[in-house]
């Protein structure tokens, strides 16, 4: 008789059975290794290149030195949705990998089952997420380092960039779990592109735009940031709500908790299942309701409109800018500004200085109160003109500075120094503006540049329309021809001029060719008819 012994072998340390430590240190693992890939995936690169690019090409002359970071963090959105869209098609061809390759068979091997293959492919985003963050970071500081920057950006508005990103990722994993085809990512980009186009169409139809992930303003005005009526914390929780929602979805559908089949979206063989140990299917269900929650809560409170309080406050800081300014006095001219807008009175200062410096001794000292003003009773979409000053020795200056914006400013300011009031210089067209062009333009580095810059047409020849806060110039044909020339002549002989002849330079009666006699010049050649 045979007797057959058995023994008992205890598995070491090292041979136990994976447990979720050891399942989540794998979803980690390919987690890691599908973030290498996708950030390395030619259109990923392309679009971070280009991305890169664009932002620092702009970035270096924008809003001409002088940016309000009010205006800043919306210039961040728009450019990071070329890298969602990259993303968004890389991630889409990286979970069909495994169908493009028939490698999904092979899956039911592994430690793995679809739910936390999934989670790896959605953890992936994190890193592209992230620099974009960091892209959106270093622009918006690039702003606000500039010596002329003024206001105060939203954080709400900053994180638009990347939460669409996050969004346009983790839709890309949900449709390659819903769709088998390759060629389901590039017509969810045609559809998303048309409800955008269909989105931006309505004027009111605040509701529809702001389900898209950037709700772009197309504005000529800056307000102070406390008018701008954008809920963008709201639409920051609608953009992370609605992006957990669609990863939520997407593991929901790759065969999540017990009862799934490993077949959900790898092509591994069909009617295996699995048993779901660590995430059960109510804590996927409740992430869910309440990723959704989020996104109602954060899509609803959006669409709310503009508070109250701050249509009665665009109300107060367009109809009556001085209850809110901070004023301080230099040399004899008074600078009431905005709060947010004090520190640009230097710059102002530095106009004003250099067009007093060529009037005449009867106005040189005259005190002047130059008032900041905004329309805002429009909000960002309005682009009406100012109202001009009654008021004796006011002069406008408005919320954006730089550029154009500065001769346009110094012709206001030598529109009051000829004139006396900002309202009787608007419609002025007789020989008095001659002389108010080259006091404005004739201190500046580049007069001749300045002409055109001011002009409509961008012409130095002709008749033209001058720009300004309020209402605009007329300049006729003779107007035009006069001033180039005395600002092709020495500044020091025509500045003798203007103050010898000053009292008669600027009276109302004065005419075109008798403003050309005063300051030496032939009789203009060209036409002298004011237009209606």
């Amino acid at each position: 008789m045979t007797t057959t012994t058995t023994a008992t072998v205890t598995p070491s340390a090292g041979t136990a059975p994976a447990g979720p430590r050891a399942s989540w240190a794998a979803v980690l693992a390919l987690a890691g290794f599908e973030a290498r890939r996708l950030l390395t995936r030619l259109p990923v690169l392309l679009a971070f290149a280009v991305y890169a690019g664009w932002t620092v090409w702009r970035t270096r002359t924008s809003f001409e030195g002088f940016p309000a970071l009010q205006d800043a963090d919306r210039a961040t959105q728009t450019a990071p949705l070329l890298v969602g869209l990259a993303v968004l098609l890389s991630v889409n061809q990286a979970v069909l990998r495994s169908r493009r390759y028939d490698t999904g068979r092979h899956f039911a091997v592994l430690v793995l089952p679809p739910w936390h293959r999934t989670v790896a492919h959605l953890l992936s985003l994190v890193p592209a997420v992230l620099l974009v963050a960091v892209c959106v970071g270093g622009q918006f500081g690039w702003e606000a380092l500039k010596p002329g920057a003024v206001g105060n950006g939203s954080p709400g508005e900053l994180l638009a960039g990347p939460l669409s990103v996050l969004l346009l990722g983790t839709l890309g994993v949900l449709f390659a779990r819903l769709f088998a085809s390759a060629f389901a990512a590039p017509l969810l980009l045609v559809v998303l592109f048309s409800f955008s186009m269909f989105a931006a169409m309505p004027q009111d139809g605040d509701a529809i735009r702001w389900l898209m992930p950037v709700v772009g303003e197309y504005s000529t005005r800056t307000l102070p940031s406390e008018l701008l009526g954008r809920p963008a914390a709201w639409h920051a929780l609608y953009l992370a709500g609605l992006a957990l929602s669609v990863a939520l979805a997407a593991v929901l559908v790759s065969g999540e908790g017990a009862g799934a089949r490993s077949g959900a979206g790898d092509g591994s063989g069909p009617g295996r299942v699995l048993r779901g140990r660590f995430v059960g299917n109510r804590g996927v269900h409740a992430g869910l309701v309440g990723a959704v929650a989020l996104t109602l809560l954060g899509a609803v409170t959006q669409a709310g409109g503009v508070p109250a309080e701050t249509e009665k406050a665009r109300m107060r800081y367009s109809t009556t800018p001085q209850d809110l300014q901070k004023c301080s006095e230099r040399d004899g001219t008074t600078y009431c500004a905005f709060p947010e807008w004090t520190p640009r009175t230097d710059d102002w200062a530095e106009v004003v200085d250099r067009v007093r410096s060529l009037a005449g001794d009867a106005v040189r000292d005259r005190p002047l109160v130059v008032r900041q003003r905004v329309e805002a009773r429009y909000g960002l979409a309005g682009d009406a003109a100012m109202t001009p000053l009654t008021d004796p020795n006011q002069v406008s200056v408005g919320t954006t500075w730089g550029g154009n914006r500065v001769p346009e400013f110094a012709v206001a300011v030598a529109g009051v120094l000829v004139t006396g009031k900002e309202a009787e210089a608007s419609v002025m067209c007789d020989g008095r503006l001659v002389t108010v062009m080259w006091l404005a333009l004739a201190g500046g580095a580049e007069p001749m540049a300045d002409l055109s810059r001011i002009r409509v047409d961008d012409s130095t020849s002709g008749a033209a329309i001058v720009i300004s806060e309020t209402e605009p110039l007329s300049m006729t044909a003779a107007h035009t021809e006069l001033v180039r020339e005395l600002l092709e002549r020495p500044r020091e002989e025509v500045g003798a001029k203007v103050t010898a002849h000053w009292a008669e330079l600027t009276t109302p009666e004065v005419t075109t060719d008798r403003t050309a006699h005063l300051l030496g010049l032939d009789a203009p050649e060209e036409a002298d008819e004011c237009g209606e």
